[in-house]
């Protein structure tokens, strides 16, 4: 496995619990929007804790970015991330990931899981290819939306959010089959990214409205 060390140039938050890092890119690294690599901490006793994060910048930015959720109370790495800034350096390993775009089509997200599909609607934007796409967003609060300017800018009408918990005593919404419904037949290809139980739900409410698993695109 190859690795490479990279200086983490600016760092902050975009919500409450998710902080951006923008960090040096090596000379000839490359990847496909949707992908993801192995990132380590280059501090003693950190190098070897990897753990997957998602590209959200483009393939031609100039440096690479992520955007991560930082997990309290578990002293956990994304915990120990939270304390990185601009000077500190990073380790990056080899790209993998089978979320990357095959045509337009309806991106299903939830919370962190929406990640991946920044980077590839920020790729459709910079190609002129965003018509025809549609992104349903499932949180819990509207204070865990990830880059909502950015994508309703995106996206306009074509971008949804779906807020669990709406704070004023309404009933929660949340991404079932009946929602689903109305995009079946109307896209062409099924993006999924979440927590791996909203994943699995999505996938058989998209089979069960007679989706073929070929047009679902999920990391394997």
């Amino acid at each position: 496995m190859s690795s490479q060390i990279v200086k983490v140039l600016e760092t902050d938050f975009l919500t409450h619990n998710v902080k951006r890092f923008v960090v040096e890119k090596p000379a000839g690294f490359t990847f496909i929007s949707g992908q993801a690599t192995d990132v380590s901490i280059n501090k003693p006793g950190l190098e070897e804790e990897l753990r997957p994060f998602t590209f959200t910048s483009i393939n031609t930015s100039e440096h690479l970015e992520f955007s991560i959720k930082i997990y309290h109370g578990h002293n956990g790495i994304t915990e120990k991330l939270a304390n990185i800034h601009a000077g500190d350096e990073l380790i990056v390993h080899d790209v993998f990931g089978t979320i990357t775009y095959h045509g337009p089509g309806l991106f299903i997200a939830a919370g962190a899981g929406i990640t991946p599909f920044i980077s590839i609607l920020r790729q459709l934007k910079h190609d002129k290819l965003l018509y025809g796409n549609h992104l349903l967003f499932a949180n819990r609060t509207v204070n865990d939306i990830i880059l909502r300017d950015e994508l309703h800018e995106m996206l306009g009408g074509n971008y949804s959010d779906v807020i669990e918990n709406q704070g004023d005593g309404s009933d929660k919404r949340i991404i079932d089959m009946s929602m689903l419904r109305q995009y079946v037949g109307s896209v062409g290809q099924y993006y999924i990214c979440g927590p791996d139980k909203f994943t699995f739900s999505m996938i058989g409410y998209l089979e069960n409205l007679g989706v073929d698993k070929s047009h679902i695109i999920y990391e394997k």
